[in-house]
């Protein structure tokens, strides 16, 4: 038995990051394996347009595109990384709820700093991600949502967590009737998302980008490591 860890090809040429062949039948590209045949066709997307598409395995697609987005490309070796593949200890649905160029998130402040989640929360027992995101989206602001899509699916801390396009009406409700673990539900501008701390962190700023340009025809795949709220994140 090989127990050896599987190793990915970092490559760059002049078009931007090489990948194996082009996108699949779910439009994913991944990042070729060392010591695949070299006639294995190719194709290369450039950062900007990596950055938006779906690259497996996505543990490491997550770090080749923050060490290219913060310090240029590096080519090398880079070790398989796939959280998709593990059961997740927490599935959560989130509602990405936009009005009037705003989007609603829930705050809440820590040792005096400010920070937002995206409204949302576990999927219980016999229930589906899109049963409870309308759920979890009337517990925590009392507003009444229809799913629209399902836009990106994000790997974080060993969650799994899904956000839809939610569609919905009503006014935001009595905070003391709200169940949201204490938080108070905003509308902050959509074009400030990515300089807002937002759990998701790499979530965020797409949000933003796709409330521009359209939402992606198939959810997002993204694994999320990130910490630190404050830091500014473009990849």
């Amino acid at each position: 038995m090989n127990d050896a860890p599987v190793l990915l090809d970092v490559r760059f040429d002049d078009a931007g990051l090489v990948l194996s062949g082009a996108p699949d039948e779910e439009g994913v590209y991944y990042l070729p394996r060392q010591g695949r045949a070299s006639d294995t066709s190719r194709c290369s997307l450039s950062l900007a347009e990596a950055l938006h598409a779906r690259i497996r395995p996505v543990g490491t697609a997550e770090t080749v595109l923050r060490s290219w987005a913060t310090d240029g490309p590096a080519p090398g070796v880079a070790a398989w990384d796939d959280p998709t593949a593990a059961e997740p200890v927490r599935v959560r649905a989130g509602a990405v709820v936009i009005r009037d160029e705003r989007m609603l998130l829930i705050g809440f402040e820590e040792d005096g700093q400010p920070y937002y989640e995206i409204p949302g929360g576990g999927v219980e027992d016999g229930e589906t991600p899109h049963a409870a995101v309308i759920r979890e989206l009337r517990e925590e602001s009392g507003l009444h949502g229809e799913v629209v899509a399902e836009v990106a699916r994000v790997w974080k801390d060993d969650r799994r967590e899904h956000y839809f396009l939610v569609r919905a009406e009503g006014e935001i409700g009595a905070r003391a009737e709200l169940d949201n673990h204490g938080g108070t539900p905003t509308w902050i501008p959509v074009a400030q998302l990515p300089t807002t701390p937002v759990w998701p962190r790499r979530l965020a700023w797409r949000l933003a980008h796709w409330h521009a340009t359209g939402l992606p025809a198939r959810p997002a795949e993204l694994a999320d490591s990130i910490n630190d709220l404050q830091a500014r994140c473009t990849w």
